[in-house]
């Protein structure tokens, strides 16, 4: 970390304070009106350029202000903003949007994303959880017309699962009884991944003629039922209207490029199981260049796993580097715990 005096951590501190309100360059005069720090104009701008030469501002060519470098963020977030705090009417409309009592399961996520974008005014992530890790409870298979089925997975966390699949020819529910029963015979306590490998060993002493089309109906779906994840519909996504309207994307440009990473959510959701590997419960910062991803280096992305049992989604941020951190960091700290706890069922 560089190693700055007190002055100059005040003066870094409110100089990127200031622009993260206002997003305007901002001069020496503004800090000594706006901030009691008893320091004078010269004395601050003066400070100011030191802190230009260490690389954590920067003084564009058309205004005397100074605005914040990705270093001069990074020493922000991790050492000068104020501590991550929420207010109680934000935290009551978290916990009455994530009603488990009233929501299913994707509902929730798709709130989650919602209630996020709202309270931080920018883009909001919030992915399906990975469940290559998830141990089966039980599943049941439940008719719901001449030849299809519906098959309902539940995992140990009590999070359920459920797909349609269509029989080429109808089967009895008696047989689809016994299907049922053999299935958790077989492979309850198993995880999703042990079940992929191994679904049709495990389950071949059943493929006599009387069970052969359902049985393989799950041979051929077993990706399917037992996925590790699900790349189309792995991602809920929303905020466009929101940080469109922050100024850095009134430039045509800008505006396009982030039409365009909406448009490509593969690039998120790469961004995002890469981030819950590495930081397991962390919550993690990560500003412009440090996503190592071309399209989000003009961008700060905040993102927290959220638990369910023994799986993990994530919730997060996307929002121009002048995002309000604190306030960020605080939403998805939140919304992670009532999240998971909404999926769980606890209050």
């Amino acid at each position: 970390m560089t190693d700055l005096t007190e002055r100059e951590k005040a003066i870094l501190r409110y100089v990127i304070y200031q622009f993260i309100l206002t997003a305007n360059p901002v001069g020496s005069r503004v800090i000594s009106k706006k901030f009691n720090l008893n320091l004078s104009s010269a004395s601050i701008r003066n400070t100011m350029s030191d802190l230009e030469e260490l690389g954590l501002l920067n003084h564009p060519h058309t205004s005397s202000g100074r605005v914040p470098t990705e270093k001069g963020y990074r020493l922000y977030v991790d050492s000068l903003m104020d501590e991550p705090r929420l207010e109680s009417k934000e935290k009551r409309m978290i916990k009455a949007g994530l009603d488990s009592e009233v929501a299913p399961f994707e509902d929730l996520l798709r709130m989650t994303s919602s209630i996020l974008s709202q309270i931080t005014k920018n883009l909001a992530c919030v992915t399906y959880p990975k469940l290559d890790k998830a141990i089966l409870s039980k599943i049941q298979i439940i008719p719901i017309s001449y030849a299809r089925i519906l098959v309902v997975v539940t995992i140990k966390s009590g999070l359920v699962k459920t797909i349609t699949l269509e029989l080429k020819t109808e089967i009895t529910q008696s047989k689809l009884e016994k299907v049922q029963q053999f299935l958790n015979e077989r492979l309850s306590g198993l995880t999703f991944c042990e079940i992929r490998q191994t679904f049709q060993e495990r389950i071949s002493d059943l493929d006599s003629e009387e069970f052969k089309p359902v049985v393989r109906l799950f041979i051929d779906s077993a990706d399917k039922i037992f996925p590790d994840i699900q790349i189309a519909d792995n991602i809920f996504l929303t905020g466009t209207k929101n940080i469109l309207s922050q100024p850095e994307f009134s430039d045509s440009e800008k505006f396009q490029s982030i039409i365009e990473l909406i448009e490509d959510k593969d690039v998120i959701i790469h961004l995002m199981e890469k981030k819950r590997s590495d930081s397991l419960d962390k919550i993690t910062v990560s500003i412009g260049s440090e996503n190592e991803i071309d399209q989000l280096s003009d961008y700060s992305v905040v993102i927290k796993n959220y638990n369910v049992g023994e799986v993990n989604g994530s919730v997060a941020v996307i929002g121009p580097k002048r995002m309000q951190y604190s306030k960020t960091i605080a939403a998805i700290i939140y919304v992670a715990e009532v999240l998971s706890k909404a999926i769980k069922g606890e209050e």
